[in-house]
């Protein structure tokens, strides 16, 4: 596949740009330093495109049942109610979104324009409820489904972020499938190279996945790769956990097994136990297969993409 830029939004105050309400900012130096270098970053921060100013007063999201836009921001002293301005910067925004084939999105946690969950929304007594998703965000989600979507502050978590940016690249994958003239056997090539990871993540929808492209003499090209896409996506959104990567690797140490010393299977075996008890990450029986499988050319392995599926140098599954 002919790669093109691996495009990410971001909220600018993430990068380090001085645009929060304060004038400060809340750079990320994982996002910045380490994720940086093999993204291309598309800052954008809907507050200061609303032209609302730096510095600006702090603002609020309210829920009031006698307004034809039931969910307002409205700045948290003087109450001026910034939604319109707010919605019309979004929907610019959005277009111009829409023509730069952006693999994920990162938003700022608790904003009321750009957090994702949990954001505060006061009812009309001015009691507040960690229910809400920042409008700016929302509107993003509604207009890009399958974009893989995550907030800075869950992505000190190993597993979330491996997860994210592990969605994210696979996103950029079925993307440039689409961009390169989709064919069936392209679709079905997609899918095959895609089987371990998609196991490790859900093995349920890999079955349907399955079935999808065992049946695919029914679709055209495109419209198989379009009821693929979702289905690949929400599969990928599902937690990979300890015992589905354990089984995967016992599926991929299946593959060469009869080559193996005795002493070559036990070390192997032990390693992968190893991981199973939590006692070493995903990174050491990972590496030790993947030596095997260069060693004995097990070309189906080989292209999986389980085996390598973001650079190594993020060093995400050091840490799963």
């Amino acid at each position: 596949m002919t790669s093109f830029p691996l495009r990410l939004g971001i909220s600018r105050c993430l990068l380090g740009d001085p645009v929060r309400y304060d004038g400060g900012h809340k750079r990320d130096p994982f996002l910045t330093d380490i994720l940086g270098p093999y993204v291309e970053w598309v800052p954008v921060c809907p507050e200061v495109e609303a032209g609302l100013g730096i510095p600006r007063e702090a603002m609020k999201l309210i829920w009031s049942t006698h307004q034809s836009q039931p969910l307002r921001l409205v700045t948290i002293t003087g109450g001026v109610d910034h939604t319109k301005a707010l919605m019309a910067a979004t929907a610019k925004r959005l277009e111009e979104l829409a023509t730069l084939d952006i693999c994920g999105y990162i938003f700022k946690k608790n904003s009321p324009s750009c957090g994702l969950e949990r954001v505060r929304i006061y009812n009309e007594q001015g009691m507040p409820k960690r229910s809400g998703t920042g409008l700016f965000a929302q509107a993003f989600r509604e207009a890009f489904p399958l974009i893989p979507v995550e907030e800075e502050g869950r992505l000190c978590d190993p597993a979330i972020r491996e997860n994210f940016i592990e969605r994210v690249f696979c996103y950029q994958r079925y993307r440039q499938l689409l961009r390169n003239g989709v064919t069936q056997q392209a679709v079905v090539r997609f899918h095959t190279i895609h089987k371990y990871l998609l196991l490790a993540h859900s093995p349920q929808d890999y079955e349907r996945l399955g079935r999808l492209v065992g049946h695919a003499h029914r679709f055209g090209p495109t419209e198989l790769a379009m009821k693929y896409g979702p289905l690949f996506m929400k599969a990928l959104a599902v937690k990979a956990t300890v015992r589905k990567h354990v089984n995967v690797l016992y599926h991929i140490v299946g593959h060469f097994k009869d080559r193996l010393t005795p002493g070559e299977k036990t070390e192997l075996l032990s390693v992968i136990g190893d991981y199973q008890r939590r006692l070493t990450p995903l990174i050491v029986p990972l590496t030790l297969i993947k030596h095997y499988v260069q060693l004995f050319n097990v070309e189906y392995v080989r292209d999986q993409i389980y085996l390598n599926p973001h650079p190594k140098e993020l060093m995400l599954r050091n840490h799963v």
